[in-house]
């Protein structure tokens, strides 16, 4: 086979999984959204739950009752059909790596898909009250706090996407050692600095309370230092450079 016919034969089989992943996307979309709204009430439930009695979201678009719910389980829909898209992704890569890079990239992508998961979880079940709860007992006197639908999903996919990402930092810390980008001597000596990082990024995506700051910046520095825990176990052995691909 020449490098042409080889090149081309590696774009379709891009373009196959590529369309694999949309496809596998869209089924899981059309299942959910029948459920779109039920979906939304799920995902507003922490800020509901905080209101006053009789409090209520609103919807200051024309288009924004139908849209709003649409998003929501589109994303629901890309959490769900997230493993199939990994699987996809893996087994375009996969033929091209070495024995060893293939047991080392499975738990990897296995373990980046529930630290991203736990991310979420974490965010909706313990930051979610806490910030929404801080948010409506600081409302003036009189203001009644009626947030619109669509402000709302995008303020909480911000935190989903800011907490499920703090929690990836064991899966960079451990492959940037792996592939030897950095010494676990080098990351325990520049702690200071990541702790201080953690919390600029807190102070950023949080709002301004010091609880939720302190919520997102302890995991990730928490989330560091295991990271760098589980580095020391999984270094890359000279052995293991020379290996030869699987066939």
């Amino acid at each position: 086979m020449t490098p042409t016919d080889n090149f081309i034969s590696h774009l379709i089989e891009l373009r196959d999984r590529l369309l694999r992943i949309v496809i596998g996307f869209i089924v899981v979309f059309i299942a959910f959204f029948p459920f779109a709204n039920k979906i939304y009430s799920l995902l507003a439930a922490p800020l509901l739950s905080k209101l006053p009695a009789g409090g209520q979201m609103i919807a200051t678009a024309v288009t924004t009752p139908f849209f709003v719910p649409m998003k929501v389980a589109m994303m629901a829909a890309f959490i769900v059909s997230l493993p199939h898209t990994l699987y996809q992704v893996w087994a375009f890569v996969a033929p091209g790596l070495y024995a060893h890079e293939k047991k080392f990239m499975i738990p990897m992508i296995i373990a980046s898909s529930l630290l991203f998961l736990s991310g979420m979880a974490f965010a909706y079940f313990l930051v979610f009250p806490i910030i929404f709860g801080f948010i409506v007992g600081t409302a003036p006197q009189g203001v009644a706090v009626m947030t619109d639908i669509g402000n709302y999903l995008d303020f909480v996919l911000t935190l989903f996407f800011a907490f499920g990402l703090a929690f990836e930092v064991p899966i960079a810390v451990v492959m940037a050692v792996r592939f030897g980008w950095v010494t676990t001597q080098a990351l325990q000596e520049v702690r200071g600095y990541v702790i201080v990082g953690a919390f600029i990024i807190g102070a950023i995506f949080t709002p301004p309370d010091i609880i939720s700051q302190f919520m997102l910046a302890v995991p990730m520095w928490l989330l560091y230092e295991i990271g760098i825990l589980v580095a020391k176990f999984t270094k890359q052995t000279p052995e293991s450079k020379i290996l030869p691909p699987s066939q």
